[in-house]
């Protein structure tokens, strides 16, 4: 891992010390910046956004969807618990601590907003940070990419409805053309200039390595840049009410391990080899936090309870997915012999 995807909580941390010191002291700029939108989209997040997100998606090759018959077990367990479990349990979280167990605890005009938060958060399956994930656990490469690559391409046709159903059942409105909108811009368009670019590097490897190398850290600075202007304009409400950012976690964390043990038992249970059911349980846990916190912008602005519970997800990702990376190391010879004895 590199030192920003190292250290990438504590960035995030003095992202929130930095936003908040400006947004508190230099509020004028950022008013100005957040008023530069086309059809409810912020202009400088959207550029920011494709400057995150092109460069992980460089990594995706979607040949590598030839290659599921290999996998078939561990990819059909992954994609259940991403479609099928994960967006509908953090659903029902949200409702369970948010609505009801903390409602007291949080702004009323905000208790939906965190809630759409949380769901788009849970709809969006990571397509970046889980090969680090995958390589910490000695995952099989093969799978990884595969997996990846087909969940993209799911994304582009399932992010949209999935989310809109979501969140009409938990009583949200939300309109059709910024959710479509917000497809097109942040998974459609830069997978395709992902896949463009990446046809003209395949032909030197060293040189998609070097370029991978190199935009690794400015994609970082893109997200962390965002999100010191979300912190800039969450900071008010953040510095009056700290405890937000604690209750939001929860039901984020408990989705995280509830998921990838989801995920890790049903392989056992399938009988794949743990070089494929640990990144199996990363891949089920882990989130595709960049598109949610840039939907949730477009969605319900930038000073929206969705747009800080995105943000929140960004926050404990890498200390949780950590904890989750431990655990499948720690447990490869309780899996191996589990299943010899299976």
């Amino acid at each position: 891992m590199s030192i920003f995807e190292r250290y990438l909580t504590i960035w995030v941390f003095l992202c929130i010390v930095v936003g908040i010191s400006l947004g508190h002291f230099f509020p004028a700029p950022f008013h100005g910046l957040a008023a530069l939108e086309i059809a409810q989209v912020n202009i400088p997040v959207g550029i920011l956004i494709w400057i995150m997100v092109i460069p992980m998606l460089l990594r995706v090759d979607f040949r590598a969807v030839s290659a599921i018959k290999q996998h078939w077990r561990g990819i059909g367990i992954t994609l259940f618990i991403n479609w099928a479990i994960k967006p509908f349990s953090m659903a029902l979280l949200g409702w369970i601590f948010i609505r009801h167990f903390f409602s007291h605890l949080l702004p009323s005009n905000q208790i939906d907003s965190y809630i759409a938060g949380l769901i788009l958060l849970a709809a969006a399956p990571c397509t970046a940070m889980v090969f680090v994930w995958s390589r910490l656990v000695n995952g099989e490469p093969l799978f990884t990419l595969s997996q990846v690559a087909l969940n993209d391409t799911i994304m582009i046709f399932a992010f949209a409805p999935l989310v809109a159903l979501l969140l009409g059942i938990s009583s949200i409105t939300v309109p059709w053309d910024t959710l479509v909108t917000s497809v097109v811009l942040y998974i459609i368009v830069p997978v395709a200039i992902a896949q463009v670019w990446r046809l003209f590097l395949v032909e030197q490897p060293s040189l998609l390595d070097k370029t991978l190398e190199l935009l690794g850290p400015i994609s970082i600075a893109a997200l962390l840049l965002t999100l010191i202007l979300l912190f800039a304009f969450q900071g008010n409400e953040i510095t009056h009410q700290p405890l937000i950012i604690l209750l939001l976690a929860i039901p984020i964390t408990i989705q995280v391990y509830f998921t990838s043990i989801l995920a890790y038992v049903l392989n056992k249970r399938c009988g794949e080899e743990h070089c494929v059911a640990g990144p199996s349980a990363l891949i089920g846990a882990s989130n595709f936090f960049e598109l949610a916190v840039a939907t949730a912008i477009s969605l319900f602005g930038f000073q929206s309870g969705a747009a800080l519970a995105t943000v929140v997800g960004v926050l404990i990702e890498v200390p949780v997915m950590l904890s989750v990376v431990y655990f499948v190391k720690k447990s490869a010879a309780w899996y191996s012999n589990t299943k010899l004895e299976s």
